[in-house]
């Protein structure tokens, strides 16, 4: 994997992935889905479509989840009146845009040719996005890289533990694909920029 890079003629963002490199993206993009739409809040049944418009019915409380509550922080954590309000208005909505940014990921490697069952050794994936879909991938990979470090208990500035990690170790072999994650959103970032 070379990481992503824009097209000079095109100015398309491109990237190779291994069949390997592209079903563990398409994994851990299904993964965050799965989480964002089982736990959401019930959808209720609105007949008006002018009234499901205006349907702010969304939860009022943090999510129990410690991904979750990375993904959708309190918005006021010294008034709870408004950080729920602030919530109900906001959360459902944030959650179909990160479910639908992470389905971008699996469908556009899907269309670019990866199986949906197995795949075979050497398969290369060829992903060409626009970059509207680029900035899809990056706010993805955004939230990918947040629901990995919540669950590996990454913070700020502990290189050194993990490097002290043998390799393999199943912990040290998480915080690599961490580490992917990331130099798949500087690349895309910097292919943006250009």
């Amino acid at each position: 994997m070379t990481g992503f890079a824009r097209h000079r003629r095109s100015g398309r963002v491109i990237a190779t992935f291994s069949g390997f490199e592209a079903d563990l993206l398409r994994s851990l993009a299904s993964q965050l889905v799965e989480l964002l739409r089982d736990q959401a809040a019930a959808p209720t049944e609105v007949a008006d479509p002018l009234e499901a418009m205006f349907d702010f019915s969304g939860p009022v409380t943090e999510p129990d989840d410690p991904v979750l509550a990375r993904l959708f922080p309190t918005a006021y954590p010294d008034d709870p009146e408004a950080a729920a309000d602030f919530r109900r208005y906001t959360e459902q909505g944030l959650r179909h845009g990160k479910a639908e940014a992470a389905c971008a990921i699996i469908d556009t490697l899907e269309e670019a040719g990866l199986p949906t069952d197995t795949f075979e050794d050497g398969l290369m994936i060829d992903v060409e996005l626009t970059p509207e879909e680029a900035e899809v991938w990056m706010r993805s990979f955004t939230d990918l890289r947040l629901a990995l470090a919540t669950r590996l208990g990454i913070e700020e500035d502990d290189e050194e533990r993990w490097a002290a990690l043998p390799d393999d170790d199943p912990r040290s072999q998480a915080h690599d694909i961490y580490e992917w994650v990331g130099y798949l959103q500087e690349t895309i970032v910097g292919a943006l920029s250009r």
